[in-house]
C-alpha cells in the first residue's frame, strides 16, 4: 500500500515538473532568459525562489534533527533569524542595489558583478572556479539528505536509485526551462512545503510520544531543562553561531543573490520581501520546532546511522501505519522534495553559468555564438548535476558538516567583496582581493585543520564571513591610500557611474 501510493505522489510531482519545463521551453530560448528569465520575474514567484532555494532537505533532516537534539526549542530562533536577518534585512539592503547595479553593469551572474565592478577579469576567474567546486558539496548535501529521507520512509526504494532519480528530475526542467521553469517550479513547490510543514508540525506533537505541544515542552524539560531553554541554555554560544551563519551566509551565496538580479521593479521588491520573510519564519521554524522533539521519539538515545537519521525516524513513528499516516507521510515527502528540488535547481544554475559564461567565454572562447553558449549552459547544468550525484552517493561525512562547509567557504569568500561593491563610493580590487582570499582562507584552512569537525563547523564559516567583510573594507583603504591615491581613473568611472 505504502510503496502505491508513494509512486502515485511521485508520478504526479513529476509530470507537474515536466509539464513547468516544457511550457518554459520557449521562454528559456537566449542566455538571458534562461540564466534570469529576461529579468521580468514578479514578486511571488521571485519570493518563493528566494525561500526554497534558502531552505532544503538539510533543513528538515541535518539541521533540524541535530539541532533540536543538541539544543531543542531553542533551535527556533534559527528560524526567526533566518526570517529576519536571511531574509527581511537581506532584502532590505541588497535586493535594490543589486538589481540595480547589475542592470548598470551588465552582470548577469556573481563573477561578472566582480569582474566589471572591480575591473579585474582574474577576480571573475576566481570567483568562478570557487562556486562550482565548493557548491558542488552543497549539492550533494541536498542530495543526501533527501535520499536518506526517501531511503527510510519509502520501503523497496534504495538510496542509490532515490539519488538517480533525485538527480533526474532535477535536470529534466531546469535543462529544459532554466530560471523561468525553475521560478515556476518554485512557487509550486513552495506551496507544497507550506502545507507540509504545517502537517508536519500537527502531526509530530499530536503523537503519542509528545503527548501536545505543553506536554512535550514538559518531558523535555524533564529530561534537560537546557531544551526547553529560547535561548539555547547552556548552548547559547553553538546557537548563535548556527544563527549568523544560516542567515547571514544567505548575503554571500550567489544562488540567493541570484534572485535579485531577476526581479523585474522596485515595487516588486517591497512585495517580495514581505513575502519571504513570511515563508522563511514559517518554513525554518516548524522545522527546527518539530526537531527539537526527538530524544521523546528515540527514547533519548542518538540513533546508530547518526543525526541525519532523526527526522526520517520522527515521521515514520508520528505518522502511524493506517492509509491516513501513508498519505500525511508521502505529502512531508513532497514537502522535503520540494524543498530540494527548488535549491538543487538554483545551485545548478549558478555554478553551470560560472563555468560557461564567466570561464569559457570570458577568458576561453570570448567570441561564442548566443547558441553555442546557451548549449553550454545546458550541458554543464548535466555536469555539475552529475558530479554531485556521484558524491552523494558516496555519503561523504554527514550532511550538516558538508553544508556548513560550503555555506562558510562560499560565503566567506564573497560577502566582504560583495557588500564593499555594492555600498562603498571608492570601491577598488585590492579590498575585493582581500576579503576574498582571507575569509576564503580562513573557513577552508580551519575547517581541514579541525578534521572537518561539525561542531564547530557554523563557528568557522561565521568567523570567515566576518573576516571576509573586514578585510574587504581594510583592504581596500590601504589600496586606496598606498596604491590608486585617486589615480585610479577607470574604477573612478565606475564607481561614478554605480554611484
Amino acid at each position: 500500500m505504502n510503496s502505491s501510493v508513494s509512486v502515485i505522489f511521485l508520478a504526479a510531482f513529476v509530470l507537474v515538473m515536466l509539464v513547468v519545463g516544457i511550457f518554459s521551453y520557449k521562454r528559456a530560448n537566449s542566455v538571458n532568459g534562461f540564466l534570469l528569465g529576461s529579468r521580468k520575474v514578479g514578486p511571488w514567484m521571485s519570493a518563493f525562489a528566494y525561500g526554497t532555494t534558502y531552505f532544503s532537505a538539510v533543513i528538515f533532516i541535518g539541521y533540524a534533527g541535530k539541532t533540536g537534539w543538541q539544543i531543542g526549542v531553542g533551535g527556533v530562533m534559527v528560524g526567526v533569524g533566518n526570517a529576519i536577518l536571511g531574509s527581511l534585512l537581506a532584502w532590505l539592503v541588497l535586493a535594490k542595489r543589486t538589481r540595480n547595479m547589475t542592470h548598470a553593469l551588465g552582470a548577469s551572474t556573481m563573477p561578472a558583478f566582480f569582474a566589471a565592478r572591480f575591473n579585474s577579469k582574474p577576480l571573475k576567474a576566481v570567483a568562478a572556479c570557487i562556486i562550482f567546486i565548493f557548491l558542488v558539496p552543497y549539492s550533494a548535501s541536498v542530495y543526501m539528505g533527501l535520499g536518506f529521507l526517501l531511503d527510510a520512509v519509502l520501503p523497496g526504494f534504495k538510496y542509490e536509485y532515490c539519488m538517480v532519480f533525485i538527480a533526474a528530475v532535477t535536470a529534466l526542467y531546469v535543462v529544459l526551462g532554466g530560471y523561468v521553469a525553475t521560478s515556476i517550479s518554485d512557487f509550486i513547490q513552495g506551496i507544497i512545503m507550506l502545507v507540509g510543514v504545517v502537517l508536519m508540525v500537527v502531526l509530530v506533537t499530536h503523537a503519542p510520544q509528545v503527548g501536545g505541544i505543553p506536554e512535550g515542552l514538559d518531558r523535555l524539560h524533564a529530561l534537560d531543562h537546557n531544551l526547553t531553554s529560547v535561548f539555547g541554555g547552556a548552548n547559547a554560544i553553538p546557537l548563535l553561531m548556527l544563527v549568523l551563519l544560516t542567515s547571514f551566509g544567505t548575503w554571500g551565496l550567489p544562488q540567493m543573490i541570484h534572485k535579485f538580479y531577476a526581479i523585474k521593479d522596485s515595487a516588486a521588491i517591497k512585495k517580495a520581501m514581505i513575502i519571504s520573510t513570511a515563508f522563511a519564519l514559517i518554513i525554518a521554524g516548524c522545522a527546527y520546532f518539530t526537531g527539537a522533539f526527538g530524544r521523546l521519539f528515540l527514547n533519548n538515545t542518538i540513533p546508530a546511522q547518526g543525526f541525519d537519521s532523526i527526522m526520517p525516524q520522527i515521521l515514520v513513528m508520528a505518522m502511524g501505519k493506517g492509509i491516513f499516516g501513508i498519505i500525511m507521510l508521502n505529502v512531508i515527502v513532497l514537502l522535503v522534495l520540494s524543498a530540494s528540488m527548488s535549491t538543487l535547481s538554483s545551485v545548478v544554475l549558478t555554478s553551470s553559468s560560472a563555468i560557461s559564461l564567466d570561464l569559457i567565454q570570458g577568458f576561453i572562447k570570448p567570441n561564442l555564438s548566443k547558441k553555442a553558449s546557451l548549449l553550454n549552459l545546458r550541458v554543464l547544468c548535466l555536469v555539475f548535476i552529475a558530479i554531485s550525484l556521484v558524491i552523494a552517493i558516496m555519503k561523504p561525512t554527514i550532511i550538516m558538516t558538508l553544508m556548513s562547509f560550503s555555506w562558510g567557504t562560499v560565503s566567506g569568500a564573497f560577502i566582504g567583496p560583495f557588500i564593499l561593491g555594492l555600498y562603498h563610493k571608492k570601491a577598488n580590487k585590492v579590498g575585493a582581493w582581500s576579503g576574498m582570499v582571507l575569509g576564503f582562507s580562513t573557513c577552508l584552512i580551519f575547517t581541514i585543520a579541525t578534521g572537518f569537525n561539525s561542531a564547530i563547523a557554523p563557528m568557522m564559516g561565521t568567523i570567515a564571513m566576518i573576516v571576509s567583510v573586514v578585510a574587504s573594507f581594510a583592504g581596500n583603504a590601504i589600496g586606496n591610500k598606498l596604491i590608486y591615491k585617486g589615480k585610479n581613473e577607470v574604477q573612478d568611472k565606475i564607481n561614478e557611474m554605480v554611484a
